[in-house]
């Protein structure tokens, strides 16, 4: 076995590491639409608020959200997942195209309507949002043409993003073909799980379920919810994150608590809490796909699972405070890392790397 090796990176430097790395997003894929106005008068038809339309804007939604999340690092981008042919599936394509995130191990069929989430935001608020989609599972001919897409990448990545919205394409028969797969060549992978859905995620690097996932995927009831317990005090947080380690068999959960920061379990050491940084929150929309694609890129560049997990948490706490979901861009990340980390980011890794 390769000698271990430790010593600390420059966040310059660190994130020129992360503009290196190749990672593959697999997932629900979906369009974002925002409609962005004002509000100065209640219609006389209903109690409703009266939007004037100012502008509009879409932006890659979903697990696309968290491939968009990555580029403004530079890293090499492909987006695994199904899409329609309608308009909203061009306007799709057109803004993965825009963004420079790649699309050939994307299936789109004529038959399946683009999943769209349509949100109307004034005055800094979200007034409404409409969501047009119909879930349906995907056939097992789907499943072998998109492994069958992404075969021919997997000696080129450095890490896998698996992204459930719980809309049909994450199925048990597409996550075996993708870890055994993955497994051959030794890559990370991250999970965004969905709970209900009975996958075996043994095999994993890390699973990131956020407080009601991870009571929801352990089947236990969250009687410390609304009590602001400190997590390392809050015994039923502590006993699912462990029950979940060991039923998933994984290296870390990661649990993103909101307000409360990330409590990351590993194996073999005690649970580590990251507390949130304080600032003001505009909009929480995409902030946990900021968190794993912020973690995963820094497992990938040589972090720990600790290190990294304060790394995303950082940039989580950037992007809540944009409206929209807003990625965090390079120069904010910067100088967020140079301020937690003033004598460097430290890197544990091996010395064949």
């Amino acid at each position: 076995m390769a000698r271990t090796m430790g010593h600390s990176l420059a966040p310059e430097t660190l994130l020129e590491r992360f503009s290196k790395q190749r990672i593959l997003v697999v997932g629900d894929v979906m369009l974002d639409w925002f409609i962005w106005g004002s509000v100065s008068r209640i219609s006389p038809e209903a109690p409703v608020p009266v939007v004037e339309v100012q502008s509009e804007s879409r932006y890659p939604g979903g697990a696309a959200n968290v491939a968009r999340n990555m580029t403004p690092f530079g890293p090499g981008l492909e987006l695994a997942g199904l899409f329609g042919q309608d308009t909203n599936g061009v306007l799709l394509a057109e803004t993965l195209a825009e963004c420079g995130i790649g699309v050939e191990c994307c299936l789109r069929h004529a038959e399946m309507a683009t999943i769209t989430k349509t949100r109307v935001v004034a005055q800094h608020q979200q007034v409404v949002r409409i969501d047009r989609e119909k879930p349906s599972a995907v056939t097992a001919e789907q499943v072998e043409e998109l492994l069958g897409r992404v075969e021919p990448l997997l000696s080129t990545l450095d890490g896998i993003i698996i992204e459930d919205y719980g809309k049909g394409l994450i199925t048990p028969e597409l996550v075996a073909g993708l870890l055994s797969r993955a497994a051959a060549h030794d890559l990370v992978v991250t999970v965004d799980p969905k709970p209900g859905n009975p996958i075996e995620w043994r095999g994993v690097t890390t699973v990131k379920p956020n407080r009601p996932e991870a009571f929801a995927c352990a089947g236990v009831e969250d009687v410390n919810r609304a009590a602001g317990v400190d997590p390392l005090m809050d015994q039923p947080l502590l006993d699912v994150g462990q029950a979940l380690l060991e039923k998933w068999a994984c290296q870390q959960v990661l649990l993103t608590l909101g307000e409360q920061g990330m409590l990351i379990f590993c194996k073999g050491s005690a649970p580590v809490h990251i507390p949130a940084r304080a600032r003001e929150v505009f909009d929480v929309s995409g902030a946990g796909d900021t968190a794993i694609a912020i973690y995963t890129m820094g497992l990938c560049a040589g972090l720990s699972a600790e290190v990294a997990a304060r790394i995303s948490n950082l940039a989580s706490s950037i992007v809540v405070g944009k409206l929209g979901t807003s990625p965090i861009e390079k120069e904010e990340l910067s100088a967020a890392v140079s301020g937690a980390f003033p004598d460097g980011v430290p890197v544990v890794e091996t010395d064949n790397q």
